[in-house]
């Protein structure tokens, strides 16, 4: 197996484990309204460095775990444009309201791509020891209809 493909898989596996969450329901406290800021703040702040083609800095957004598996800047950047390219490039997001509570938390954006077509993203992100919210993992699938 290649590294990148490595890599890939890794990252598909977080993804997994983001839409597992997306599914079961929620049974702890909510988030506070500082908490729901700083995890969109996290990924509108992601988005913005992949606009930006700006690789290290949207590096810097992922959990440490999936840093260390994906290895690099370039190679990150790569596997996004290349297997997420509506994270990469999306038209417009929407956010949704984060779910999760304590260290955990799932974040639902629609996404539009160039040509119209809907796309759920759903980030799984993990708050570190030093309070800051991270990237672990994110699965985007598609939506059957359009937005207008």
């Amino acid at each position: 197996m290649t590294t990148l493909f490595k890599r890939a898989l890794l990252f598909s596996l977080s993804a997994a484990f983001a839409v597992l969450q997306f599914l079961m329901p929620v049974q702890a406290e909510m988030l506070s309204a500082k908490d729901e800021k700083a995890v969109q703040a996290v990924v509108q702040s992601q988005l913005a460095a992949f606009a930006a083609d700006d690789a290290s800095k949207a590096f810097s957004f992922a959990a440490p775990e999936l840093r260390k598996a994906i290895g690099s800047p370039a190679a990150f950047m790569a596997m996004v444009k290349n297997s997420y390219p509506v994270v990469y490039r999306p038209a417009s997001v929407a956010f949704l309201k984060p779910d999760g509570s304590g260290d955990e938390v799932v974040q639902r954006v629609q996404m539009l791509d160039a040509n119209g077509t809907s796309y759920l993203a759903v980030y799984s992100l993990q708050r570190q020891k030093d309070k800051t919210w991270r990237i672990s993992g994110c699965a985007v699938v598609e939506n059957k209809g359009r937005m207008a």
